[in-house]
């Protein structure tokens, strides 16, 4: 079965399960009543086939808790080469903190 993107309640996007949620360059993934989510951010983009893409992004599993400050959220980072292999890691990550 293949994974896909769906509209929620015709708010969000979600995807396994999750929500997705994209404004400008950040994109969001995961509920915030969760302990942890996952932020992707679009660092720079590059030219392909005429059409601008994703080239660095920076991937960064958050704390929710709204008490700390926005260094203190964060609690694992490191930057990738393209959107999907970043977002591929990142739920990967998301998935054991939440475990």
């Amino acid at each position: 079965m293949e994974d896909k993107l769906v509209t929620v309640e015709g708010k969000f996007l979600e995807y396994k399960g999750r929500p997705l949620v994209r404004e400008d360059n950040t994109i969001c993934y995961g509920f915030m009543e969760d302990p942890y989510v996952l932020q992707l951010t679009i660092m720079t983009t590059k030219m392909y086939h005429d059409r601008e893409v994703p080239d660095k992004v920076l991937i960064q599993i958050l704390k929710t808790d709204s008490s700390l400050s926005a260094q203190e959220k964060i609690v694992k980072q490191d930057m990738k080469s393209g959107l999907t292999e970043a977002f591929e890691l990142g739920i990967i990550w998301l998935e054991r903190f939440l475990g």
